[in-house]
């Protein structure tokens, strides 16, 4: 097996200093390429200068997760594409689990390491802990985070399982199914475009499996924090795109609902003296229903949509039922 990890960068020379080192040296057998997203910073220069084995693609512009990506795969011959970002550190012998879940079974396309967090390295972190699962709804979850709410990791998901999303803070990917999908849809810039990535796989009969013995160390928020009302903003409005092009049923039913649970989280964010959150929920509509005719076009190209969801509600049980942890769900 051929395997590219992609590190994708922009503006990331401190990130790159502090956690190249460290996939360098776990990762012999596979071929590290830097992705630069036109950096104005010192990155190409300091990889350059310190890991020549690091093949560089330079993107023209800064076209975010979903782009970037897009652009640097295009020059890339690889069996699998590992997509890693610049704020992970791997452990030692990462990459084996990963080569023999794609080995055994032939039917997975996309596949995600445990992600704890590099700062609390005994629990999991929050961009996709042990795999991800979204609600009736479109709001993502996973096995050891809801919302807030981090599980340590004693153990309780040390069993290689199937899942609904893989995190793109770490995901590898089969290069034939990328390609089948297009790649990601670079509408969404950046956030939860993974998620629709996996959806349309899912709806293409492709398994994702979370594999609990390759193990990574996350920072997170590294290029945009969770207090930036732009990831409110992107997350939000992701969400609708990805719950329009690919959910299975009645969609009007379904917007609406999503539509009264984020004017809650809209007065939420009021109450608690957040009110640039609070616009960004609400620029995240109005974005949304500019793009809607597109989307439904998209929807149409998908002919065959599964079930998506395993409970209806992930902000019933958490916020009302106060169930806290994935396996109380």
């Amino acid at each position: 097996m051929k395997l590219a990890i992609v590190i994708l960068n922009w503006n990331g020379e401190k990130l790159l200093k502090q956690f190249l080192p460290s996939v360098v040296k776990f990762s012999v057998g596979a071929e590290v390429y830097l992705a630069d997203n036109a950096s104005i910073d010192d990155s190409i220069l300091y990889v350059k200068t310190n890991f020549p084995s690091v093949k560089i693609i330079q993107n023209k512009i800064n076209g975010g997760y979903a782009k970037g990506y897009n652009d640097a795969l295009k020059h890339i011959t690889a069996d699998v594409f590992c997509l890693l970002n610049n704020d992970v550190e791997v452990t030692k012998d990462w990459l084996n689990p990963i080569k023999k879940a794609f080995d055994t079974n032939k039917r997975i396309g996309i596949i995600q390491p445990k992600i704890l967090d590099y700062n609390k390295k005994d629990y999991f972190e929050y961009a996709g802990a042990a795999g991800g699962f979204i609600d009736k709804y479109g709001y993502p979850y996973c096995k050891g985070r809801i919302f807030d709410t981090i599980e340590r990791d004693e153990g309780q998901y040390d069993e290689n399982s199937e899942v609904f999303w893989a995190s793109g803070a770490c995901l590898f990917i089969k290069s034939n199914l990328f390609k089948e999908l297009n790649g990601f849809d670079e509408s969404f810039f950046a956030h939860m475009e993974e998620i629709d990535l996996c959806w349309r796989a899912k709806n293409s009969e492709y398994q994702i499996q979370y594999v609990y013995n390759s193990k990574i160390y996350h920072v997170g928020g590294a290029t945009l924090s969770n207090l930036n009302p732009k990831k409110t903003f992107l997350n939000f409005r992701n969400s609708l795109f990805s719950l329009t092009k690919n959910a299975k049923g009645g969609l009007l039913g379904i917007v609406f609902i999503r539509l009264i649970l984020d004017g809650i989280a809209a007065i939420k964010f009021l109450l608690e003296l957040k009110p640039s959150h609070t616009l960004a929920i609400l620029k995240a509509h109005f974005s949304y229903y500019y793009n809607l005719r597109r989307l439904l076009k998209q929807r149409k190209t998908s002919k065959n949509k599964i079930k998506y969801y395993q409970i209806t509600s992930i902000v019933l049980d958490y916020f009302v039922n106060k169930k806290k942890k994935f396996k109380s769900l």
